[in-house]
Parts: C-alpha cells; structure tokens; sequence
C-alpha cells in the first residue's frame, strides 16, 4: 500500500499556483492604453486638494465665433430712403392713392361744367392737401425728414380761417395771430425733430 500511494502522488502532475494564471489573465483583459497617456491613479494631485478627489482635466471647447455689431449710423442731414417711416396701411397706397385721386377731381374741376367745377375742385384740393399732412406729420415726428415750415403753416391757417369767416376781427389782428401760431408751431416742431434725429434741426 506505501509504495503504490507514493508512485500516484510521484505520477500526478504539480497544481501550478493560481496567483501568475490570475495575473496574467488580467493583464490580457486590460486594454493597451495609446502611447503618451498617463494614469489617472497616478497623476499627482494639486496642493489643497482635498484626499479622495480626482483631478478633472477641462477640454477646450471650440470658440464660439460670433457676428460683429455694426455701430448704428451716425445721424445725417440726407434721409435715407430704408429709414422712411411705415404708414399703418402699408403696404396698401393709401395717401398715393389719395393723392391721385384729387388730382384727377382737380383737373375734372377745371374742365369740367360750370355747376361743378367748384365742387371737384375744393374735394380735391381737400384731398391733396390731407394726404400731404399725414405724410409730413408721419415723415416729421418719426425724425426722417423736417417739415416744420409746412406743418406751422397748417396750423396758422387752420387757426385764421375760422376766425375770419366765424368773427369780425380786422386782417391786422388776424395777421398778428396766425404769425404768433406759426412761431409757436414753428419752435415746438423744431424742437421735436431734433429729439428725434438727436441734435440735427433739419434734414431733406
């Protein structure tokens, strides 16, 4: 019996140790890293960081390319045609088309029968004259273009004629009001143009 158990233990293969098999299999699991990287284990940590941290490396993101500003243009004596100011109808031609259409009651005045020739034509005085105030008034307020004379003008007639026809005053008095009106008119509008261009008191 003593000589067979030692020619089985003498004929049976030695267990190799588990520890270098265990190793080694780990070592082939691992991925090769690319050459010039390093460990994150084994990056040093900065002074005052607190243990138990890692070290995070920020990427650089791609800057961000932005359009440059253009500066707003410097105020002009010239009104550009883009600046014009936007009726509320538009793009319908309202005041064009009113315009247009006094024209046509003017020339159907002058040429027209005696019964109605004043007719046509006060409509289409009245309808040019209109038109042509709301466009200054818009052009004006909205700082595009000056129309002050034009506009102090309006309101020292639409001051006068009612006085003329409504009271008995004589023409000097009604002279000196409507110069006071278009003074007055004339400095207010100016005054609001230049607000609105920002120091220019005229522009065509």
């Amino acid at each position: 019996m003593g000589r067979r158990s030692r020619k089985r233990s003498a004929s049976a293969p030695a267990a190799s140790p588990p520890g270098p098999a265990i190793a080694r299999d780990a070592a082939e699991a691992t991925p090769p890293r690319a050459a010039g990287t390093t460990d994150p284990v084994a990056t040093p940590r900065a002074a005052g960081t607190p243990a138990g941290t890692t070290d995070t490396v920020a990427t650089p993101r791609g800057a961000r390319t932005t359009t440059p500003r253009r500066p707003p243009a410097p105020p002009t004596r010239r009104a550009r045609l883009e600046d014009a100011p936007k009726a509320p109808w538009s793009p319908f031609p309202l005041v064009e088309l009113t315009i247009l259409f006094g024209i046509v009651l003017i020339v159907l005045g002058f040429a027209g029968v005696a019964d109605r020739r004043a007719l046509f034509l006060v409509c289409g005085f009245a309808l040019v004259t209109l038109a042509a105030l709301e466009l200054s008034l818009r052009e004006h307020f909205a700082g595009y273009r000056s129309h002050s004379t034009l506009l102090a003008g309006a309101a020292a007639v639409v001051v006068d004629v009612p006085l003329f026809f409504l009271t008995s005053l004589p023409q000097e008095v009604l002279l000196i009001v409507g110069v006071a009106v278009f003074g007055v008119a004339f400095y207010g509008l100016r005054s609001v143009f230049r607000r609105r261009t920002g120091g220019i008191g005229f522009r065509a």
